[in-house]
C-alpha cells in the first residue's frame, strides 16, 4: 500500500483516545482506512494528568488502527484542548520595498511568521495564527491579496494560545508511544472541518463540541473564524451529577446517561422506572427516568448558558444566520438540540462527520468521532498544500500555508527539523 498520502489523526480526549487513518480517494473525498479507540484514564478536561496511563491508551488505540488499516503508523496529527486555551485578535504589518512587485505567498508567510514572535505571558505559547482579512495600502476587507500591488500589507489575525506545559505533556505522551507528532491542532478547528459546510461558515455559524471534559466553541462568519473558547464542563460532569444525585457508582451513572438520559425532562414519562442492580447482594435501586432527565437538564442548561454567553461576548450573536451545530459525544444525548434551541433561540442541528467522507464509513459517522476525522482532513489539506508548493517552485524552500496548522514556536522545534528533513518521503 502506498502510504505517502495517508494521514493519521490522534484525538486525546478526556473519555476516549481515538486514532483514525485516512486518505483521499479518486473523487476528492476522505476514505477511512482504519480506526482504533481506547478508554482515556490519564486525561482530565483535555489536560494530561497521568503520563503512563495516557501512553498506554495511545498505544492501544494506535495498535487497533494499525491492524485494521494495514498501515504502519508513525506520524500523527494531534488535537489539543483544555481550559488553558485562549484566543485574541492582533494586526500585523509589513512594508514592501517595490510597488511594482506583486504580493506573493512569501509576503503573507513572512507577516504570519512575525505573529508567532508576539510576547506572551510567562508559560504561554502561540499554537495557531489564522489570517482573517488583509489590508493593502489602507484598502480593507481583502481576502486574498496575492497578485495585487502595494507597499503596505496588513493582516488581521486570530491568534490561539495555550500553556507550554500542557502541550509538552501531550508531545511527551505521543513520543513515548513511539510516534512522531507532526503538528498540534486545536480540536474545535478540527471538528469544524469535519461537520461544517462552506455555506454555513459563510452565513455565520457557531460550532459547539461537547466532549467528555470540556465544551469547545468556534464561531465562523463570512467564511472566517471569528472567535474560539473552551468551557471547562462536559459529559463527565453530567455523569458525576447522576452518580451523586442517584447514589450509584460511576459506571452505572454513565450507562444510565447513555441509554435512558434526556436533556428535556418534560419529554420523559412520569411512570418509567429503571432498576439498577444492587452491590454485593443488596436490593436493586429504582430510579425514575423523569428524575434522571431533571438532573441531566439542570447541568446541560448551565453548559448551554455558558456557550450562549460566549456567543454574545464574541459580538457575532446577531450575525449567525446558520445558527449552531452541536457535535462531540455530548451531541448524542437525546433532545439536546431542542434544549439548545429553547435556551438560545437559535436554530440548531447535530453535526455528523460525514460531510467529506466517502461511502462505507458508517461506524465513523457518530458525532463522537468528529474531532479525529477533522484531524485527518486538516492533515490531508496541509500535506496537499505543501506538495503543490514543492511542485510549483521546486528550487525554493517550502513555506508554511497561509492558514497554518503547525506550531512554529518552541512547541515543535525538534519535530520541525525532522519534518523538514523528511517532508516528501515519510512513513506513517
Amino acid at each position: 500500500m502506498n502510504q505517502s498520502n495517508i494521514i493519521v489523526g490522534l484525538d486525546i480526549g478526556t473519555t476516549k483516545i481515538c486514532a483514525i487513518v485516512g486518505s483521499r480517494d479518486q473523487y476528492g473525498r476522505v476514505k477511512i482506512l482504519g480506526k482504533g479507540h481506547s478508554e482515556s484514564l490519564g486525561v482530565l478536561r483535555g489536560v494530561v494528568t497521568n503520563i503512563e496511563r495516557t501512553v498506554e491508551a495511545i498505544k492501544q488505540a494506535v495498535a487497533e488502527a494499525d491492524s485494521k488499516s494495514d498501515v504502519i503508523i508513525k506520524d500523527v496529527h494531534v488535537g489539543i484542548a483544555g481550559q488553558h486555551i485562549k484566543s485574541l485578535q492582533n494586526r500585523g504589518m509589513r512594508t514592501r520595498h517595490n510597488i511594482d512587485d506583486e504580493i506573493s505567498q512569501q509576503d503573507i508567510d513572512a507577516i504570519v511568521d512575525d505573529m508567532y514572535k508576539l510576547a506572551m505571558k510567562p508559560g504561554e505559547e502561540i499554537i495557531h495564527v489564522i489570517p482573517q482579512e488583509y489590508i493593502v495600502d489602507k484598502e480593507p476587507n481583502i481576502k486574498d491579496p496575492i497578485g495585487m500591488s502595494g507597499i503596505q500589507l496588513e493582516v488581521n489575525c486570530h491568534i490561539i494560545t495555550g500553556l507550554v506545559t500542557a502541550a509538552n505533556n501531550i508531545q511527551k505522551c505521543v513520543r513515548k508511544a513511539n510516534l512522531n507528532p507532526l503538528d498540534l491542532i486545536l480540536e474545535p478547528l478540527a471538528s469544524a472541518e469535519a461537520v461544517l459546510t462552506d455555506e454555513e461558515k459563510e452565513a455565520g455559524v457557531v460550532l459547539v463540541d461537547i466532549g467528555g471534559g470540556t465544551t469547545d466553541i468556534a464561531i465562523f462568519q463570512d467564511g472566517i473564524i471569528r472567535h474560539t473558547a473552551v468551557i471547562p464542563f462536559g459529559g463527565n460532569v453530567i455523569t458525576e451529577d447522576i452518580k451523586n444525585g442517584c447514589s450509584i457508582i460511576k459506571g452505572q451513572a454513565e450507562l444510565l446517561k447513555v441509554k435512558f438520559g434526556s436533556a428535556l425532562a418534560s419529554q420523559t414519562s412520569d411512570h418509567e422506572i429503571v432498576s439498577i442492580p444492587g452491590l454485593k447482594g443488596r436490593e436493586p435501586k429504582e430510579i425514575s427516568v423523569r428524575n434522571l432527565a431533571s438532573i441531566i437538564q439542570a447541568r446541560m442548561e448551565e453548559i448551554i448558558e455558558n456557550v450562549y454567553f460566549e456567543i454574545k461576548n464574541s459580538g457575532y450573536s446577531k450575525k449567525l444566520i446558520a445558527g449552531a451545530v452541536i457535535t462531540g459525544g455530548g451531541a448524542q444525548l437525546k433532545h439536546i438540540q431542542q434544549l439548545f434551541e429553547l435556551i438560545t433561540g437559535m436554530d440548531a442541528r447535530i453535526g455528523y462527520p460525514n460531510e467529506h467522507l466517502s461511502a462505507g464509513n458508517d461506524e465513523i459517522k457518530s458525532p463522537m468521532f468528529a474531532t479525529a476525522v477533522g484531524l485527518v482532513i486538516m492533515g490531508l489539506n496541509d500535506a496537499e498544500k505543501n506538495q503543490n508548493k514543492t511542485q510549483i517552485k521546486p528550487d525554493e524552500q517550502t513555506t508554511v500555508p497561509m492558514q497554518p496548522t503547525k506550531k512554529r514556536g518552541n512547541f515543535f522545534n525538534a519535530i520541525k527539523e525532522l519534518f523538514s528533513d523528511d517532508e516528501t518521503d515519510r512513513e506513517l
